[in-house]
């Protein structure tokens, strides 16, 4: 399924959402270097040193660590390990406004292994189309390379967007690990809060992220209506693919018998335009194949989006569960719509 969201826009910015939307994290390394990269790109440079490309690293996994644990709650740490420094060394570097030497040292010693290494890998062996960096030298005096390709992505008018999306992967990925589940499923998935359009935790019942800024990345950054870039000007809205106002239009004797309209498998960030000339209309037969592509994306993502849309084919037809279930799906509610 990589494959196919590759195919759909074969860019550099889809590798990059490769790497960071559906990559499989055991801590949050990759997020914060993914960050720090953007950084200095966005400066136009075309290298850096390990230890100032380590400095936002470090104090960007500083400022997440204060707000939730960045590796499964069952991950054993030792004394030496990056996380466990990065603990020992927060309230000296949080006044200092940087990492402290020893934290730096940490990160140096640590980024090459533990994350450099594994940044363009996905899954089953393969790796994204593009590469973002190269590292030259050994022990301190290393170099990070960054590619004309990340230098591009980083100074494009969607940067800002690739910055949401990461931020809101970062953010998805800590609400895993502070349920206590390591790995494994959140059995729930997550919520939407309409009023705010906040993604939600079930269990804590606390704001996670954006619902565009956590799946917008999934439709290449493009309007699902009119399939034009959202750019960082452009007013937003998250459309109901298939309208709310069929649950309350089927409420007579029978009820609405569908599945719930108001979960992330129908909503879509869109231009504020294109979502009011659309109104109420059921959605156009390219509509669902993009949603039921950018649903099979998320399916590759890690949880708990992917469980969340899991949820949600329960209610499916057993067929459905074989092969790539979302066309299944969204045909049979449209049949239901009539």
């Amino acid at each position: 399924m990589t494959v196919d969201f590759y195919r759909t826009e074969p860019s550099a910015r889809t590798s990059w959402r490769l790497a960071v939307l559906m990559g499989a994290n055991s801590r949050t390394y990759k997020f914060s270097l993914g960050a720090a990269l953007l950084e200095y790109a966005a400066q136009d440079r075309t290298e850096v040193t390990l230890e100032e490309l380590a400095a936002p690293y470090a104090q960007r996994l500083l400022e997440h660590l204060a707000e939730a644990p960045q590796a499964p709650s069952g991950q054993s740490l030792r004394d030496s390990d990056f996380l466990a420094v990065a603990k020992q060394e927060a309230e000296e570097s949080t006044g200092l406004g940087h990492p402290t030497e020893r934290l730096l040292r940490a990160a140096v010693k640590s980024m090459p292994a533990m994350v450099m290494q594994k940044f363009h890998n996905l899954g089953g062996g393969t790796q994204t189309a593009h590469r973002f960096y190269e590292l030259s030298g050994r022990s301190d005096k290393r170099v990070v390379h960054l590619t004309a390709d990340l230098r591009r992505i980083a100074r494009s008018e969607q940067t800002s967007g690739l910055r949401g999306e990461l931020d809101a992967r970062w953010n998805i990925v800590e609400n895993s690990f502070a349920a206590g589940i390591g790995r494994s499923l959140i059995e729930e998935g997550v919520a939407v809060d309409l009023a705010t359009l906040k993604i939600t935790d079930k269990r804590r019942r606390r704001p996670v992220t954006g619902v565009t800024e956590a799946l917008i990345g999934f439709q290449h950054g493009r309007c699902l209506i009119c399939t034009q870039p959202i750019g960082p000007d452009d007013e937003t809205a998250v459309d109901h693919v298939f309208p709310f106002s069929l649950m309350p239009r089927f409420g007579g004797l029978s009820g609405w018998q569908g599945p719930d309209l108001d979960l992330i498998w129908n909503l879509a960030p869109a231009h504020k335009s294109c979502n009011s000339t659309k109104s109420d209309r059921l959605p156009t037969s390219a509509e669902l194949h993009r949603l039921a592509q950018r649903n099979e994306a998320i399916m590759q993502s890690p949880h708990p989006l992917k469980r969340t849309l899991q949820v949600s084919l329960r209610g499916a037809r057993p067929s459905s569960g074989v092969g790539h279930p979302w066309p299944h799906f969204l045909r049979h509610v449209q049949a239901y719509c009539g």
